[in-house]
Order: structure tokens, then C-alpha cells, then sequence
């Protein structure tokens, strides 16, 4: 299988139109066409209104939905994490709205990815039945596996992971006791890349490879080779200095998540130095061209590494940053207020997600509101300012105290203030003359024939200007 060494597509939403077949290979294509969004745990129909209503329209590239496969029952997030079969029934939606749901995106010019979670299965120490009635026992899942499927690592008197220096620790223990497949094997290999076809036969694009880091590189690329086509994939494998697994092992397989640069996003937020980001070739993190870069997900919003939707404007100044970067290729998120100790989704009285409707942005929510931070002011302004300036390079930078300005060449040009006080002065770009709109607050930006303009920019806030 040819390996992915290029982002999935953004913008350019004609070339996408009447996509209903599985994928075939990406070729990288427009360099601008290249944002996601994790709409995360979102049900089917839901997702498919926003793919016709704003996704496709905005020019998003593709939408990643959360695992399909039947789980556990119960009220928290994370019950989707915890496969009892691979029927595509969940608390998202039925097997036939799912397909519906791709349908209906790649009408719109939306592609699909969805998330894999072929690493294990419940962490369920008792026998149970799962959301579609399918009985299962922590090692047994009829039709699928049985205790021999399993790793049973003994380096720790749990079977859990214990030393994450350790590389047979980390990738043959059990991850919060989560019963850990062991992939190695061919004919589990064969189970996981059945599902994952099965998918694809939906017409699902591609993959995101949940807890990657969790198997060795050459098990994720053995199952990779056995899906049909050529799907992209993206592999969770999270950064962390001193350990042995690296984003970059998996390279050969697909595309990797930086989480590096969401971590250091929130330092740079914090301390104004906006500027960091023009540095960021020099951090050691995956090449750009394989990177996937993000604000936040569902993990890292709650274990409080990354900034959030509580960080307010703070969060939309991140958004707005990594979507004017030339590193990389951004990943939006759109998830649900809650409390630190709450893991409940907002459900009927089925159990059932319920149905998508946006809340107001506030300074506080209360636990269980669907945020839609991709439609909060300025974030889909960005995503066409980014298909504008299409690749051009980072030109005319300049930064003072917390603020941070920069063009890509003639196309665009934005001004961030991180500061608590407003930012008034002339800025120099390389931007024809004319009359411009700025895609984030509104208002119109006047630019003189040296390419010189003045703008005043509010605290927090931010000025972006694009030729298109």
C-alpha cells in the first residue's frame, strides 16, 4: 500500500462532490486543502445535518466521527473506547444511519474518517451485554475472540501498564485494563481489518488508529496492508520526552498527531509568545507535511494538558494561529461542556446521543451543551483564509510584547494580540492594494499601494485579510 505523505484535502470542494465510493488513493493534492474536524461524539444524523449546512460549505476536507462499533452500555464518554463486537451499532446511530451519514457528507464534499479502536476491547472484569445485546466476557467476545487473542503481559500483578520507558510494557500490558488484542497474531489481524473493511464497504475514507502507540509499528502497518484500497490513516501516538515510542515510528503507515505542539500552544498563549510558532521547525516534532496539529481533543480537554473551550478567547487565538501556520495540517474540534469529574453525554432517555443543537458562546456552561467551537467567531473565516494564501510562504513577520503578526506572501496577512489591551499601528505586507474584509471580527481593512495598512486589534482578538 502506498504510504500517505501528504494531508487529506481542504477547500477545492467541487473535486470532492459525489464522492459515495470507498475512497481511492490520495495524492496529497492542494496544498491548502487540508482541514479536519473531530465532531466528537456526535450521532450519525447529526453529523450529517452539519456536513450539509456548514462543513462542506465552509470548505472542510473531512469529518471524524467517534468509534462506530457497538460498546459497553453506560453513561460516560468513554464507553465508546470499549468494543464488545463490530457491528455498527452504537449510541451514535444504527448501521443504516451511519451509512446515511457518509452519503450525505460526500454529497456535500465531506470526506470521513473514522475512529479505529483495534487495540482492545472492554475493560470489563464481569460478563455483560453490549449496547446492540451482544454478550461478551473481558477475554471472550463470540465471533471474534477468545483468551488466546489476548496479550497477558505479566510485568505487573494487574497486567496493567506500570513503565511507560518500557516498550514491551507499554505495547503488551493492558491500558487501564482494557483487554489488549494481541496483533501480532494473523488471524486477529484478519478480525481487526474485517471490521475496518467493512467500513470502508460504507464508504468510509479512512482511519484514525486510537492508541497506536499501544501496538508496534509494524503490527498497525501489517493491518493497514489489509484494508481495501487505500485509506488514509492517521495514527494516535502521543509525544512524550524520554520514552521509547515516538510519533515518528509510525510514519511509514500514515499520518501522526503532534501532540507536541498542542502542548507548547498553551505556553505560548499564555506567555504572548505568539511568535514561537515561526520557530517551530526547530522543536524536533513530525515532519510537516505528515503532522497533524490541534488545539485540543476529547482527552486533552480533560486532562487539562491543552487549552480548551474554558480558556475562551485564549482558545480562539490557538485556532486562529495554527490555522495560519504553514506546519502542518490542522485538526478543529467540536465536543460538550462538562465538569472536571463528569463523563456523561448529553442522552435521551434511551441512552441514545441526543441530536446536535449549538449553544450561545458564553463565559460558563452548564455540564452537557453541544459547544460547536468550529462555528465560534473567526474559526471558519480561517479555514478560508487558509485556502487562500494556498501554500504561499510566511513572509513580512513582526512581533512586539504579546503580539504577533505575519503575511503568506501576497495572499493573506493576520495580525494576533495576545495582550490585555488593544493594538493599534501600520502594518507592513506585501498584500495588493484594495479594500479587504476581515474573515474574523468583521469590518474592512483598507491597504495602500506599498502594502502598508493600519489596523487596531482588539485585546485577545485578532485581524486576518486574505485576497479572496
Amino acid at each position: 500500500m502506498r504510504r500517505v505523505a501528504t494531508a487529506v484535502v481542504l477547500i477545492g470542494v467541487l473535486g470532492l462532490a459525489g464522492c459515495s465510493q470507498p475512497a481511492a488513493s490520495y495524492d496529497g493534492g492542494d496544498a491548502a486543502r487540508d482541514v479536519g474536524i473531530q465532531l466528537f461524539q456526535w450521532n450519525w444524523e447529526s453529523i450529517g445535518r452539519e456536513c450539509t449546512d456548514t462543513l462542506g460549505p465552509a470548505g472542510i476536507a473531512w469529518v471524524l466521527t467517534s468509534p462506530p462499533q457497538e460498546h459497553i452500555t453506560g453513561s460516560a464518554w468513554w464507553t465508546a473506547y470499549q468494543p464488545v463486537s463490530y457491528k455498527i451499532e452504537s449510541r451514535l446511530g444504527s448501521r443504516e444511519q451511519f451509512a446515511d451519514m457518509v452519503s450525505t457528507c460526500h454529497e456535500a464534499g465531506v470526506k470521513v474518517i473514522a475512529d479505529a479502536v483495534i487495540n482492545h476491547m472492554t475493560g470489563q472484569d464481569s460478563d455483560g451485554v453490549g449496547w446492540a445485546g451482544t454478550p461478551f466476557g473481558h477475554y471472550d467476545y463470540p465471533g471474534l475472540y477468545d483468551e488466546d487473542d489476548f496479550h497477558h503481559c505479566g510485568l505487573s500483578e494487574s497486567d496493567d501498564i506500570t513503565d511507560y520507558s518500557s516498550t514491551g510494557n507499554v505495547q503488551t500490558c493492558e491500558l487501564v485494563n482494557l483487554a489488549d488484542l494481541a496483533t501480532e497474531k494473523p488471524d486477529v489481524r484478519k478480525t481487526i481489518a474485517a471490521y475496518l473493511n467493512d467500513l470502508r464497504s460504507l464508504g468510509v475514507d479512512g482511519f484514525r488508529i486510537d492508541a497506536a502507540k499501544h501496538m508496534p509499528a509494524s503490527d498497525v502497518a501489517a493491518i493497514v496492508e489489509l484494508i481495501d484500497g487505500d485509506p488514509y490513516i492517521v495514527n494516535e501516538v502521543i509525544r512524550s520526552d524520554g520514552e521509547p515510542i515516538q510519533p515518528e515510528d509510525y510514519l511509514e503507515t500514515g499520518d501522526v498527531f503532534e501532540f507536541g505542539l498542542a502542548y507548547q500552544l498553551v505556553t505560548w498563549l499564555k506567555t504572548g509568545s505568539l511568535d514561537s510558532i515561526g520557530n517551530v521547525g526547530s522543536y524536533g516534532f513530525a515532519p510537516s507535511q505528515q503532522a497533524r496539529t490541534f488545539v485540543d481533543n476529547h482527552d486533552t480537554e480533560r486532562n487539562r494538558q491543552t487549552l480548551s473551550y474554558r480558556d475562551g478567547p485564549r482558545y480562539l487565538l490557538a485556532e486562529y494561529l495554527l490555522l495560519a501556520s504553514d506546519y502542518g495540517s490542522p485538526v478543529l474540534y467540536s465536543g460538550f461542556s462538562f465538569t472536571i469529574n463528569n463523563n456523561s453525554l448529553p442522552v435521551e432517555a434511551s441512552g441514545a446521543v441526543s441530536d446536535v443543537s449549538c449553544a450561545s458562546p458564553a463565559e460558563a456552561y452548564a455540564d452537557g451543551l453541544w459547544l460547536c467551537q468550529h462555528r465560534w467567531p473567526g474559526v471558519l473565516g480561517m479555514v478560508g483564509w487558509r485556502s487562500a494564501v494556498d501554500g504561499a510562504p510566511v513572509t513580512d513577520e513582526w512581533s512586539e510584547g504579546d503580539a504577533y503578526a505575519f503575511g503568506r506572501g501576497e495572499a493573506g496577512f493576520i495580525v494576533l494580540n495576545a495582550s490585555d489591551e488593544p493594538l493599534t499601528r501600520t502594518f507592513e505586507s506585501s498584500l495588493p492594494a484594495g479594500t479587504y474584509d476581515d474573515v474574523i471580527a468583521g469590518g474592512r481593512v483598507e491597504v495602500a499601494a506599498d502594502g502598508s495598512f493600519e489596523a487596531t486589534v482588539p485585546a485577545l482578538g485578532a485581524v486576518a485579510i486574505h485576497v479572496q
